[in-house]
């Protein structure tokens, strides 16, 4: 079973998440094996999309953002696109898209940045957007500051959430088939409530990097295992970890309220696509073949449209269409 649990450390400007999905992240997996085309994704990328998609949730989980927040690496290599999203309630949904050959065991600069081209990017799509507001985005590189390639991607996130919030983060994240699981340490900022879009004080950009308190946690944060994250309970990895420390730990999100898969896909959605092609392109693959198919990435479900189907897309008015609000289609 999935489940989310938040803490902090009494006294101390330090917070926490620790995340394990099992059942969602299984899901995702099945779907994508179960895909006659496709397949099952290769190894080396089942754990990236795994820590991907536990760092997501994790950051969807702190920041409490009201709409989607969309993770996605791409760059030169194998692996073109990998994209998690997660809605404000933490549903979620991932896929990733592999062109030619991979190694079982490759890293991720051989995945997505052999040429120091991959980059890893978030957007923040509000729920309800105000007239003209556009997601925000922030973009970085899959190298660090001395543009060294970066092979582990947590420290990506690591990265990207220093320059964004501005505030020392500590993440540690791992995944097999069975689960994906990732721990937040955070130094908390100095006041307000910051998120992604990169509001933030002064004093919390000067704090970096020098608060004892949170050097100590981190320290202790750093040395979870791979396999203690992935197998051990709530209790004793807390215990394990912070047993000298004072944490406070609220009520765990489990059940209806963890983190679970959701698509949200639809046939309307894949008509307003069809209807971006333009009639003329739609007709086209219909002398060709008796139906536009169309697939989806995240949950493998397939839309067909006949002839009748795609002339009643193009005779609707297009002020009349559905709106989409999703960042990913």
């Amino acid at each position: 079973m999935s489940e989310l649990h938040k803490f902090l450390f009494e006294g101390l400007p330090v917070r926490g998440i620790l995340l394990r999905l099992t059942d969602a992240w299984k899901e995702i997996l099945q779907r994508r094996a179960q895909n006659a085309e496709t397949g099952a994704y290769p190894q080396a990328v089942r754990q990236l999309l795994g820590e991907m998609t536990a760092g997501a949730v994790l950051m969807q989980a702190n920041i409490r953002f009201e709409g989607a927040l969309v993770l996605q690496i791409f760059g030169d290599g194998p692996l073109k696109l990998a994209v998690v999203e997660v809605q404000n309630d933490l549903s979620l949904r991932a896929t990733a898209k592999v062109v030619g050959t991979l190694d079982e065991t490759a890293s991720l600069s051989q995945m997505v940045n052999q040429n120091n081209q991959g980059k890893c990017a978030i957007t923040l799509d509000p729920l309800k957007r105000h007239p003209g507001q556009q997601p925000y985005q922030g973009v970085v590189p899959l190298f660090d500051d001395i543009k060294q390639p970066i092979d582990q991607f947590q420290k990506v996130i690591e990265h990207y959430m220093l320059q964004s919030e501005q505030l020392d983060t500590t993440l540690i994240l791992a995944a097999n088939d069975e689960a994906a699981a990732g721990l937040l340490i955070q130094r908390m900022p100095m006041q307000g409530q910051n998120n992604l879009s990169a509001h933030h004080v002064l004093r919390d950009e000067d704090a970096i990097g020098k608060n004892e308190d949170y050097r100590r946690i981190s320290i202790l944060a750093s040395s979870l295992t791979r396999e203690e994250l992935l197998s051990l309970d709530a209790n004793a990895l807390l215990h394990r970890l912070f047993w000298q420390e004072n944490v406070r730990r609220f009520e765990p999100q489990v059940g209806d309220t963890a983190p679970r898969f959701s698509c949200s896909c639809s046939r309307e959605r894949v008509s307003q696509m069809i209807r971006g092609l333009g009639q003329e392109e739609a007709q086209s693959i219909l002398q060709e073949r008796d139906n536009i198919e169309v697939g989806c990435d995240f949950c493998g479900l397939q839309y067909s449209f006949d002839p009748i189907d795609t002339d009643q897309i193009f005779s609707i008015p297009a002020g009349l269409q559905p709106p989409s609000t999703d960042a990913i289609q």
